[in-house]
């Protein structure tokens, strides 16, 4: 299981040595959570934060954007080169030109759907992605309860994607804790972002370790 521990929840007093500390797991990725107020109810950081971010981890980015106007979100994230960019389903008109517009900067394309979401409407772009990031809480804030229906969700959206885009990695956020890993193992998840689970540890070595089944 791939593993992307979200900033989110991390002491962002002390964000530079949180930032070394999980880097020192063995994690794949940093999730960093950008919220606008306006598509979700809470602000988060901008391009200049995570600028800084970027050039003192040691693991690559994994960006998510819960924004509106999401193209000009694109355009300032783009240039820090993250691993992966994803955008929301929800937000986004023309999805297909938003995710060749990611590729065009060398980024991995994602897309998030959520909770409430059909997997049907990333049919047809599906074999266009990278990533397909399922939320399991809705978005805005740390620490929810992962939706238990996001399961079934998430059994259907791996059949789909075996079938036409096998390549694509699909991606859990919220919940997620050494007590639903198996689950969403079984149910078809390659990688996923746990943020108050990992934060809340006295031990990030171990907590990272324990969703790597």
């Amino acid at each position: 299981m791939l593993v992307a521990p979200s900033l989110l929840s991390a002491d962002f007093l002390n964000l530079a040595q949180e930032v070394e500390k999980i880097c020192a797991t063995e994690c794949d990725y940093l999730h960093i959570d950008v919220m606008d107020g306006h598509f979700v109810p809470n602000l988060t950081i901008g391009p200049l934060v995570v600028e800084k971010i970027a050039k003192i981890a040691t693991k690559p980015l994994d960006i998510h954007l819960m924004t509106k106007n999401t193209e000009f979100f694109v355009s300032l994230f783009a240039p820090l080169k993250p691993a992966f960019l994803s955008v929301h389903i929800e937000e986004v008109v023309h999805l297909d030109r938003l995710v060749n517009l990611i590729k065009s900067y060398g980024i991995k394309a994602g897309v998030v759907l959520n909770p409430h979401t059909n997997i049907e409407s990333l049919r047809y772009l599906l074999p266009s992605l990278d990533l397909v990031l399922l939320m399991s809480v809705n978005p805005g804030f740390g620490g929810q309860s992962f939706l238990p229906y996001v399961a079934e969700k998430l059994r259907d959206l791996r059949t789909l994607r075996d079938k036409i885009a096998p390549n694509c990695l699909l991606e859990v956020d919220g919940g997620v804790s050494d007590k639903n890993i198996a689950l969403l193992k079984e149910c078809g998840a390659d990688m996923v972002v746990a943020g108050s689970y990992v934060f809340s540890s006295d031990d990030y070595k171990n907590a990272v370790l324990r969703l790597k089944v």
